[in-house]
């Protein structure tokens, strides 16, 4: 009996410790990367200089069925938030040919801001992002509010985002 009680005792404090360091561990992004980001347009942004308002920043790819897909999601809240202030900015993967991510955004008018990363700096700097789409809400402090892995529901997108500006 004591075997398993020493058993126990030692399993719950590795989980303790094991979860103490993926808080704080550099890994575990919560709070925005200060990074700057290259737009298709040359446009060069700070995502420190867009504190004080929401960003909605999503790593996507033109050859992604689920980014596609969330295109008009994207668009319909660009439409709806950008005059409160939302920044949405779509970061194309690092292996996305920086021509097809230009063609995409014209042959379906995207109206947010398109940015490459092409040595994958951004995609490291947000934890390492692989898969896409990969959303990140941004509050208005710099804190990641919310990380999707796959296609967002647009939604509770709009839900978070009132709740953002309500409180901003």
């Amino acid at each position: 009996m004591n075997k398993n009680k020493t058993y126990t005792f030692v399993l719950f404090a590795l989980l303790i410790t094991g979860g103490a360091w993926l808080l704080l561990s550099n890994n575990f992004v919560n709070q925005a990367p200060d990074i700057s980001l290259n737009t298709i347009n040359g446009e060069r942004i700070a995502l420190n200089q867009l504190q004080g308002k929401p960003v909605l920043l999503t790593f996507w790819a033109t050859d992604c069925p689920g980014c596609i897909k969330e295109i008009p999601h994207l668009k319909a809240l660009h439409r709806d938030y950008s005059t409160e202030g939302v920044n949405i900015i779509a970061v194309a993967m690092y292996y996305d040919r920086p021509d097809n991510v230009i063609a995409m955004s014209k042959e379906k008018n995207l109206p947010y801001k398109i940015a490459l990363d092409p040595l994958a700096e951004a995609s490291k700097a947000f934890g390492n992002v692989r898969l896409t789409p990969t959303t990140f809400l941004i509050a208005p402090n710099g804190h990641i509010v919310m990380q999707k892995i796959g296609e967002f529901d647009e939604q509770s997108m709009r839900e978070r985002l009132n709740q953002l500006l309500q409180a901003s």
